[in-house]
């Protein structure tokens, strides 16, 4: 009870970015298999990066560790349902850490919500029975566009 709770006024916030990004994710496409799909809208701050807090970048960088433990099983075909399933609940918790410690300004922490929203649609995607490998490109995309768009030292983008 006490994760719903915590969770809802996050849902309503992608609820609204899901609402008012529609017309930008239809314009761009969805060829992820060629990792062109960009987490839409996400801009920079007057062409600057996003400043992040220590819990944004102990967040993301475990996302980013998981995802990158598992590439090299998911490439040699040893990553089984149950595996993407895993991994799927341990980019959920991290990103559960995040939403509940990450404390951006108000503009900053719109545009993370463009990231955290391909994240979790790519945890979405790993439990289900196909597509589950795309799951791992929508986070893999979503930690990119993040490195790209925050200041995070030593952030090293992820290929697929």
């Amino acid at each position: 009870m006490f994760r719903r709770k915590r969770l809802v006024p996050y849902l309503v916030m992608l609820g609204m970015i899901a609402g008012s990004s529609g017309a930008a994710l239809a314009a761009t496409g969805h060829d992820h298999a060629a990792g062109s799909a960009p987490v839409a809208e996400m801009v920079l701050n007057n062409g600057q990066k996003w400043q992040t807090d220590d819990a944004l970048r102990k967040g993301m960088t475990e996302i980013r560790s998981v995802v990158a433990d598992a590439l090299h099983p998911i490439h040699e075909g040893r990553f089984a349902a149950a595996d993407f399933g895993t991994l799927a609940d341990k980019v959920q918790e991290h990103t559960d850490f995040i939403v509940a410690n990450c404390k951006l300004p108000a503009d900053a922490d719109l545009q993370l919500h463009f990231a955290i929203a391909q994240i979790l649609d790519g945890v979405t995607a790993m439990k289900e029975e196909a597509g589950q490998d795309q799951g791992v490109v929508h986070v893999i995309q979503a930690l990119n566009a993040y490195g790209e768009h925050f200041d995070h030292p030593g952030w090293v983008p992820l290929s697929h």
